[in-house]
């Protein structure tokens, strides 16, 4: 089993400092699915590394429960018994070390949707309302929609592709206290514009999962430590292109998760919308499930991360319009199954049903929560997100709320009313019945019965 000391910088709060570990990774050859990506495995030494990141021994600053100690230099292949050979890589995740007296007995965690800062100008208005909770909170994970990219051309709308002015957007994230971002989505494309988003995060401080500069990068987790609380975030996307973006062991790409597509005509009355298969023009049953080989390496993942971590989130970028597919169910509950304690799913900018699935939660879509403009350089319109609050207490999640979320004519992201968003509830609610969940109304936010 593969482990990961996972880390991640954050510079939002003066009680935490960051240090970068390096990797080696120690796991031989698979037999099957050989080429897929693979997570790097944490280290058995504690050494530094240096920012650069360079193989050159190096130094960083000390901190309570860590050791300074020289970076090794890179190794050869080295045989393992049977004449096989191991490859030794080397990949940064980051640690944080939270520099409080004493533990919080309850935390809090915030998982937001998609963020996308094109157009923004102004740094402190897309989070304007709510960073004072975000600041307050102990971690704030999201969805990162776009790259903190500018191309040298220009921006082409005819072009897919989300590019943020790297300047004012950086310092938005920052500023609003999202502490950490998941980058594996299909608008995170082309090397260029990964690594200097990448680049930018890391000038910031915002810690990220889900892309690199190669496969063992992309697939590396982030863990954060707040109060003696490990909290660990991979993400993966099944919505990406099908050249030149997931990342392999050479190029630069995100981390995903192949799903596959039949269409089947419907020679047997399976559901009740669709019409007996007697007559001209009945359309096909989709059905959709994931990889084999990719689910098998996905578990792997996060049984590792398991290892490492005290709450555990995957975080799936998925989904067509407001369906719940067969495999986003299916990835779901596997991801549980593996260990995982909240599953977070965003992609098709709406707001989807919520599942609890042996007492944990998933949310299938948490919409948007900062989107100004969207593909062709077009404004979005009143779309409705939800943000999710998590309560920890004794490394445990215990309990599980949302809250609906709009964005006004400023761009502000802003927290509704429940009173306001009856019809959206209704909404998610009769969405939900299919897939057990019970939804009870507290205040503004609407809590998930996890029992």
């Amino acid at each position: 089993m593969r482990n990961f000391s996972a880390l991640a910088p954050d510079y939002s709060s003066p009680g935490n400092r960051s240090i970068n570990w390096p990797l080696e990774s120690a796991s031989p050859p698979h037999n099957t699915a050989s080429s897929l990506p693979r997570m790097t495995p944490a280290s058995e030494t504690n050494a530094l590394c240096a920012e650069n990141h360079s193989s050159s021994p190096a130094t960083a600053q000390t901190l309570p429960g860590a050791t300074t100690s020289e970076v090794p230099r890179p190794h050869p292949a080295t045989p393992l018994h049977g004449g096989r050979e191991k490859d030794i890589r080397y990949n940064r995740l980051h640690l944080i070390f939270n520099r409080t007296e004493s533990s919080a007995m309850s935390q809090k965690l915030i998982l937001t949707g998609d963020l996308n800062l094109m157009n923004v100008d102004d740094p402190t208005v897309p989070f304007r309302r709510v960073a004072p909770e975000f600041k307050a909170a102990d971690v704030v994970f999201s969805n990162m929609e776009c790259c903190l990219y500018l191309p040298a051309a220009g921006h082409s709308v005819e072009n897919e592709g989300f590019f943020a002015d790297p300047v004012p957007a950086g310092e938005a994230l920052k500023n609003g206290g999202i502490q950490a971002v998941g980058i594996a989505n299909n608008v995170n494309y082309g090397e260029t514009a990964i690594m200097r988003s990448i680049a930018r995060l890391d000038e910031v401080g915002i810690p990220h999962t889900g892309a690199g500069a190669n496969r063992e990068a992309a697939y590396a987790p982030v863990i954060l430590e707040r109060n003696g609380v490990r909290y660990g975030f991979m993400q993966r996307t099944a919505v990406y292109w099908p050249t030149n973006h997931e990342a392999t062991k050479h190029t630069a790409g995100v981390a995903v998760m192949k799903g596959h597509t039949a269409y089947q005509l419907p020679l047997h009355k399976t559901r009740v919308e669709i019409p007996p298969c007697n007559r001209p023009g009945l359309p096909p049953v989709i059905l959709t499930w994931c990889d084999a080989a990719h689910l098998k390496l996905f578990r792997e993942d996060v049984a590792a991360l398991r290892a490492q971590c005290d709450v555990l989130v995957v975080s799936c970028h998925w989904g067509l319009k407001t369906e719940v597919l067969d495999y986003m169910s299916e990835w779901a509950h596997i991801a549980i199954d593996a260990g995982t304690d909240i599953v977070m799913g965003h992609g098709p900018h709406y707001s989807l049903p919520v599942e609890a699935y042996k007492g944990k939660p998933i949310f299938y879509g948490l919409g948007s929560f900062s989107f100004h403009t969207g593909h062709g350089g077009r404004k979005h319109g009143n779309w409705v997100g939800m943000l999710a609050r998590i309560t920890v207490d004794d490394k445990k999640v215990k309990a599980a709320t949302f809250q609906f979320v709009r964005h006004n004519d400023q761009n502000e992201s802003v927290l509704c009313t429940l009173a306001d968003e009856q019809a959206t509830l209704t909404e998610i609610a009769e969405a939900s019945k299919p897939f057990g969940a019970t939804l009870t109304p507290k205040g503004d936010e609407v809590a998930i019965n996890l029992a």
